[in-house]
């Protein structure tokens, strides 16, 4: 059974930066991509970010360049940085594993989730 376990999230003011941390278990992480997706209230869930198994990331354009993804194989766990937040980034954060080494866009295409963690950017 893959587990997923994100953590970092919390309140932060415009301007300001967070990571987050994905932390998985249960499967062969290295061989596989992980990615990033959020979600505000009332809306769909939104791709963030992607980084293939080789870790090669993939942006949304909304973060480009604010956003960075990174993983670590050793540690099984993959990260987000956010600098630069804005309000528009409020949402609760999730990351995902997909039994591939490419990433991609569709959340539909990842197979396991983790629970999600609240972020909250004050203007």
């Amino acid at each position: 059974q893959v587990q997923l376990v994100e953590s970092g999230g919390g309140l932060v003011q415009a301007g300001g930066s967070l990571r987050l941390s994905c932390a998985a278990s249960g499967r062969t992480f290295s061989s596989y991509a992980m990615g990033w997706f959020r979600q505000a209230p009332g809306k769909e869930r939104e791709f963030v970010g992607t980084v293939t198994s080789g870790g090669r990331p993939d942006y949304a354009d909304s973060v480009k360049g604010r956003f960075t993804i990174s993983r670590v194989n050793a540690k099984n766990t993959v990260y987000l940085q956010m600098n630069s937040l804005k309000p528009e980034d409020t949402a609760v954060y999730y990351c995902a594993v997909r039994s591939y080494t490419s990433g991609s866009v569709r959340a539909t295409a990842y197979d396991y989730w983790g629970q999600g963690t609240q972020v909250t950017v004050s203007s």
